[in-house]
């Protein structure tokens, strides 16, 4: 990360020394006298862009004096105000981009630093790892789908950001095309994409560094004619460099969470079994770190059908491992004594004391006889499974328990009861509960809530049941958060 405290104290150092050594201060009165030095010292206002100033900007004031400073002084002075403001803002933006969690969120915050270092206004962002070992994306500020697709008929040697992205060499400092339609040599295919979406200029800078390599590219475009200046581009080149490190932490990350996601699903049922009489839907949502949520449907002899659904504690690959065992362990105690709930899980419970013996666990396990319309089953600390119907909307009353690992021999009664025609049997983990943030009783009320809520219309179709309850539980993108908390949904609606 870039240390903007010991850069600004470099510059203050060698100003101040500057400005108190008089060999300089005279050196620079014999070359310009003082009007000349106000002129050298006022702004000149070239025709390019500026940075947005929307974008918060550190300034600096510097304190009253009773002395008049000499106009070396002064120029010094404004010098130094300049720098501690550039990189003030530089500091600003990178520590913004560093608060960023997802990769979604890193890139979307470089378009906009990158736009405002740079004074534009529209900006494009592909990320192509040079080792192909990562996500290809593809992110835009202020375009829309229709301008990318525009923009991807032109031919990528014939933009800056395609000659930066192909170009090893001559590209570290990007590419500015300060008029593209003055341009005698631009692609006609480019000329029209530019007056179509209305660009007069662009600047396209790498995604690279020395730790991270090659990422991608930005490309940032100007309505008018423009480029940024020097100033400009070094300020966003420092701040590229340090974003594409930050990227390659991202990537790595999401690609460790992909692994994980993925060993996780390859733990749990590949399909649903199809059963007479009963159809079956699921919703799972894995954290970001790999929880231990887990749910299972298996036949069962005479026409049976075993419904699971559990949680152990923990996250990360270790609770990963440990839910593959516990669910491979409950199969097998179904198939042999599956018609006793509390035997099932009496045997898991033995098997994850012996094995995890600093590991808890909740369970649930149900004996399904879908032609008699029958449920027998046995809950270990789990939430209680829901039926809902056209005449209820009700938790299954179940025998309190301790979770899994907690007592020196768990035994619960088990609960038997029987859904009527047409009515759905929702189990659902305690991840789901817990996601929303409410405190256990609240969030029981919401899922009660939500599940009243299905249409009528809809009640029939366990996938549309699991879709509605998790969508009323988790709105605006909830099921999707950074949470640290599975969630699993199975919904069994019997004929």
């Amino acid at each position: 990360m870039l240390d903007i405290r010991l850069l600004v104290r470099v510059h203050v150092d060698a100003l101040i020394a500057a400005q108190n050594h008089m060999g300089v201060c005279d050196a620079i009165r014999r070359i310009a006298p003082v009007g000349k030095l106000a002129a050298m010292s006022a702004p000149h206002q070239p025709k390019v862009a500026g940075i947005d100033p929307e974008v918060p900007v550190s300034t600096h004031t510097p304190p009253p004096s009773a002395e008049v400073p000499s106009p070396a002084g002064a120029f010094l002075q404004d010098r130094l105000a300049g720098w501690v403001s550039d990189l003030t803002t530089l500091h600003e933006l990178t520590e913004r981009l560093i608060a960023t969690r997802t990769l979604d969120d890193a890139l979307n915050e470089l378009l906009h630093a990158g736009a405002a270092l740079v004074g534009a206004s529209r900006g494009l962002l592909v990320l192509e790892p040079a080792n192909g070992d990562g996500p290809a994306t593809t992110r835009a500020l202020g375009l829309g789908p229709a301008d990318l697709g525009h923009l991807e008929t032109v031919p990528r040697a014939a933009t800056a950001l395609g000659r930066v992205l192909d170009g090893p060499a001559g590209t570290a400092d990007g590419i500015a095309s300060p008029d593209l339609l003055g341009e005698r040599d631009l692609d006609p295919r480019h000329r029209a994409v530019a007056l179509r979406l209305g660009y007069a200029a662009s600047y396209a800078l790498p995604l690279a560094s020395e730790a991270a390599g090659h990422l991608g590219a930005a490309l940032w475009l100007y309505d008018e004619p423009a480029e940024p200046t020097q100033k400009q581009r070094h300020l966003a080149g420092l701040y590229a460099r340090y974003a594409t490190e930050h990227l390659a932490r991202l990537i790595e990350l999401e690609r460790a969470r992909a692994d994980l996601a993925a060993v996780t699903e390859e733990l749990l049922p590949s399909r649903l079994p199809r059963v007479p009489g009963v159809r079956l839907a699921v919703r799972h949502r894995t954290g970001p770190r790999g929880g231990g949520d887990w749910y299972d449907a298996l036949p069962l002899p005479d026409r049976a059908l075993g419904l699971a659904v559990g949680s152990v504690g923990g996250s990360g690959p270790s609770a990963v491992a440990a839910m593959g065992r516990l669910r491979a362990g409950l199969r097998a105690y179904a198939v042999m004594e599956g018609e006793d709930p509390v035997a099932v899980l009496s045997d898991l419970e033995l098997l994850l004391r012996l094995t995890e013996p600093a590991r808890t666990a909740t369970a649930l396990f149900a004996h399904c006889e879908p032609a008699a319309r029958r449920i027998v089953l046995a809950g270990a600390g789990h939430t209680p499974p829901l039926v809902l119907g056209d005449r209820r909307c009700e938790f299954v009353e179940t025998a309190l328990s301790a979770p899994l690992g907690m007592l020196t021999c768990w035994e619960a009664p088990s609960v038997e009861f029987s859904p009527a025609p047409g009515e759905t049997v929702l189990l659902c983990t305690d991840g789901l509960l817990r996601r929303t943030g409410d405190p256990m009783d609240r969030a029981f009320a919401r899922l009660h809530s939500a599940a009243a809520s299905v249409p009528r219309s809809e009640r029939s179709d366990p996938n549309a049941v699991a879709d509605h309850v998790l969508r009323t539980m988790l709105p605006d993108g909830l099921d999707r958060s950074d949470s640290a908390e599975d969630v699993v949904i199975l919904a069994a609606h019997f004929a």
